[in-house]
């Protein structure tokens, strides 16, 4: 039952932790605000329309403003008012007619609308952004609920720990995955107890995934242009609240209750990690929901919009968009380093997660001089006594200047690696971004994990950064939720984007695609055949290559998506996987794939080839593992025979004192000899077209099939034939 309080006076309270926190019995408040003159706390009663009384926190102690409220317990609504100078010229958006959500909040309440009153400047009045609305917006606002302390053991206590070389990514969804799943019950489809029931834990296992790397789970609303299309933002890249996780996601029996949401991530948390698998969240610290200038004002805004946003150095009114989504929050400041190291901190200690996929992560480190490998944030980060021990995943670009950043990141940093994505799609569809022909060059550089890139240590120089990365820093994959499905972009020549309602101009254009002669659907064996030889030498590729493979979901089954390639709106079958139509051939053949990705060492390497120290055995003896390159000859290539022009076949010998092996790349539509390197006898493993079976290699040389990857091991290391 919550308590209503007749007005009592608000006692001294700490200056921490921010946020509300039950303690002594009573409640503690803390929240920052660097220009504010005032901050109200507001209490509501139980229904959230009606505010029950309003204090006055104590202020500011080095910008915090706090204060203890005898008698209060977890379940209270509250919300902020911030009273100082409406200046938007200078920055300054204060509205204390507006409720504000405490950046804090670990439960919300509440429905955001985009109702006019949500916005800090009236409707239609002839000075826009800068005029003043003081209608209160308090009933119809989100509010924060207190939250009790959480109860049993931390999930984070039973959480795996693979080793980085082990370590397999599976981008999913998490109500994407189960909607269509008929093995899930209705009840649960579509949520976190979904995904961690026990027909999802065997998928996964079966794949031979090791962590999985969810679609943003924090709180999240709807961008105001897709009110009254019926469309909502589906992916959740539109966080509001950080430490909250999103209602929308839990099951249906639940999803009103904010503590029963909470229990339900972390029982799903728990139920992954006794199945060995791990749990990385992508996170959006880089923009929130209250846009550009023109936006609503909901809670960073109110608060003190100079000290949480980027501002235009030459016209602070406008917002820095450095994200395209209206503003960009200013991570540089130390208040603001601090709200988000706490959000990452309390997803690890408090929910279990095992990491944390960064979207436009190089807002995170940018400082006045651009972005900074040696950053503050960055520095802090990595110090951390928790979060230095968890998966540290950049999407290493923005739109602002020098927004891309691959290569760039400090320490233990892994990087979504697009020149892996690009060359690797056009070297088997027979052609690049600009029209011409991959060539061995690439193909060989992408393969060895884009030495070119992380092996040179594109962040040397910076402070704390290393000159050289391992290998596994960089995250390989043909396909993620932004962009086309591996299905599509076989099928595919142009994005289908309708759907989404903007005419068909959102969504990545000149995505790298082919749809081998007709677009879409096709009943012509012969086009058929040609993309699924692709599909599949694409997804060998990926998980026989150096670095760290990460799958998209349903791409391990086929799934599709119309050819839509921004489905960030389609909460539908758009959107979900289409389990209905799932190609169990093509997961098993995945499957194998991982399979032989673990049995084998050296096509998992931790450091790179021919390094000193390289690839040695246990206990450190031995010679350094080899990576040599090889013509369809036979011999090794030569400088020429890297820039020929013709269709760019090789084949890559890996070798260390325990195996040899033997990757052979077959863009071509013909079939082609390779004459085996002399290292005796040896046996095919993997055919991806699967015109050819396992078993030992008659003579010296091989026919590898069209749009193939092939691999093979010498004799003395092969297990027997069959």
């Amino acid at each position: 039952m919550m308590t209503v309080f007749p007005d009592p006076a608000l006692a001294a309270g700490r200056h921490e932790p921010l946020g509300a926190t039950v303690r002594d019995g009573g409640v503690n408040f803390a929240v920052f605000s660097a220009h504010a003159t005032r901050v109200d706390l507001c209490l509501y009663d139980e229904t959230g329309a009606v505010e029950l009384t309003r204090h006055a926190l104590d202020g500011p102690v080095d910008g915090v403003w706090s204060g203890f409220l005898p008698g209060a317990a977890a379940g209270q609504l509250y919300g902020l008012r911030a009273h100082g100078p409406h200046a938007p010229r200078e920055g300054h958006r204060f509205n204390a007619a507006k409720l504000l959500l405490d950046p804090y909040a670990r439960e919300i309440v509440g429905e955001f609308r985009n109702l006019p009153e949500d916005h800090g400047y009236p409707f239609g009045h002839p000075d826009g952004p800068f005029a003043l609305d003081v209608r209160d917006n308090g009933p119809t606002a989100l509010k924060a609920r207190v939250a009790a302390p959480l109860a049993g053991p931390a999930p984070r206590a039973s959480a795996p720990r693979h080793a980085p070389r082990d370590v397999v990514l599976y981008e999913v969804h998490v109500k994407g995955f189960s909607m269509r799943h008929p093995g899930i019950p209705e009840a649960l489809r579509g949520s976190y107890a979904a995904l961690a029931h026990p027909v999802a834990i065997a998928h996964f296992k079966r794949l031979g995934v090791t962590t999985l790397s969810l679609l943003p789970v924090q709180f999240a609303v709807d961008e105001p242009h897709l009110f009254g299309t019926g469309l909502r933002n589906y992916w959740g890249y539109n966080t509001l609240g950080f430490f909250a996780p999103d209602p929308r996601l839990a099951s249906v029996a639940v999803r009103h209750d904010p503590t029963a949401v909470t229990a339900e991530f972390r029982d799903m948390v728990q139920a992954l990690h006794e199945a060995g698998l791990e749990v990385v969240l992508d996170v959006v610290y880089n923009h929130t929901p209250e846009g550009n200038e023109w936006g609503p004002t909901l809670s960073l805004r109110g608060l003190d919009q100079k000290s949480y946003y980027r501002l235009q150095a030459d016209d602070p009114a406008r917002m820095e968009n450095l994200t395209a989504c209206g503003n960009t929050v200013n991570v540089e400041h130390p208040r603001v380093t601090q709200l988000v190291l706490d959000s990452l901190r309390y997803w690890v200690g408090e929910m279990g997660v095992d990491g944390f996929r960064f979207d436009l992560a190089p807002v995170l480190g940018r400082t006045a001089r651009g972005h900074d490998p040696g950053s503050p944030f960055y520095a802090a980060l990595r110090q951390d006594p928790l979060l230095s021990q968890v998966h540290l995943i950049a999407e290493p670009w923005d739109i602002g200047p020098d927004g891309y950043q691959l290569g760039r990141f400090p320490g233990r940093f892994m990087e979504w690696n697009d020149k892996f994505r690009d060359t690797t799609r056009g070297f088997w569809l027979g052609h690049g971004p600009d029209g011409t022909a991959i060539g061995r060059a690439d193909f060989a550089r992408r393969f060895a994990a884009s030495s070119d890139v992380f092996r040179v240590g594109g962040a040397a120089g910076a402070a704390g950064a290393s000159a050289q990365r391992s290998p596994l820093a960089s995250v390989n994959f043909l396909a993620v939720h932004d962009g086309f499905t591996l299905a599509d972009l076989v099928s595919h020549s142009r994005k289908h984007n309708d759907a989404n309602g903007e005419d068909n101009r959102d969504g990545r254009d000149n995505e790298l695609c082919g749809n081998f002669g007709v677009e879409g659907p096709t009943d012509d064996p012969a086009i058929r055949d040609a993309r699924e030889r692709a599909r599949r030498a694409m997804l060998a590729t990926l998980l026989l290559s150096q670095g760290t493979p990460m799958l998209y979901s349903g791409d391990e089954f086929g799934n599709g998506q119309g050819g839509n390639n921004n489905a960030y709106c389609q909460d539908n079958e758009i959107g979900w996987l289409d389990w209905p139509s799932a190609d169990d051939a093509l997961i098993a053949f995945t499957a194998g794939l991982a399979q032989l990705r673990r049995t084998h060492p050296l096509l998992r390497h931790a450091r790179w080839f021919d390094a000193p120290g390289a690839a040695r055995d246990a206990a450190g003896a031995g010679t350094p593992a080899t990576l040599r390159w090889y013509h369809p000859d036979g011999r090794e290539l030569r400088e020429p025979d890297w820039h020929d022009g013709g269709v760019p076949t090789l084949a890559a010998a890996l070798r260390d004192d325990h195996e040899r092996l033997l990757l052979i790349a077959n863009p071509g539509a013909a079939s082609l000899r390779f004459a085996l390197p002399p290292d005796g006898a040896w046996h095919l493993l993997l055919d991806s077209s699967g015109e050819l079976a396992p078993a030992p290699v008659s003579g010296q040389e091989i026919v590898a099939p069209p749009r193939a990857l092939l691999l093979c091991m010498a004799a003395a290391t092969a297990p027997s034939s069959p």
